[in-house]
């Protein structure tokens, strides 16, 4: 498992989410941020942030905490089934059509690489709606569910 080897020796994790309430799918990382936080409260190796549509915004909150692993949550449009989960390394972010922020995340993820000794992934998710809505899909719902079950499974020892 990828994610289970990417977080092998994190002393410290930043999980930031990305999304945008009013557009449907795209919502998935700020919804996954919030329930991750409720979950990992307890732990002091695990941070949680909600970034929402200006992720760029806690670059500073970021840095300060550290981390050894960074993990960006996000709708990526990838070509696949609604639902579909893949870890975009840092090094592929820039090849993908993700969320409907203004900054590209690939600045983003550049920004940290030199400021923070972290390592980067991407976890994205293919949206089936970005429309202007405020439901999230059923496919998008259940792997949300997949993702934290997962999470629970490596991150709680």
């Amino acid at each position: 498992m990828k994610l289970k080897k990417f977080l092998n020796n994190s002393d410290k994790l930043v999980i930031l989410g990305i999304g945008n309430e009013l557009r449907g799918d795209d919502f998935l990382g700020s919804l996954l941020a919030r329930r991750l936080s409720k979950l990992f409260k307890e732990k002091n190796n695990i941070v949680v942030m909600d970034g929402g549509t200006v992720p760029e915004n806690y670059t500073g909150a970021i840095k300060k905490e550290n981390p050894d692993n960074i993990i960006l949550i996000d709708a990526a449009d990838m070509g696949k089934e609604p639902g579909y989960i893949r870890i975009i390394e840092h090094n592929e972010i820039a090849n993908y059509h993700l969320s409907t922020h203004a900054m590209p995340l690939s600045f983003l993820v550049k920004y940290l690489e030199h400021s923070t000794k972290a390592d980067i992934v991407l976890i994205g998710i293919q949206p089936k709606e970005l429309e202007f809505v405020c439901n999230i899909s059923m496919e998008i719902k259940k792997s949300m569910e997949y993702l934290v079950n997962i999470f629970l499974k490596i991150l709680i020892k």
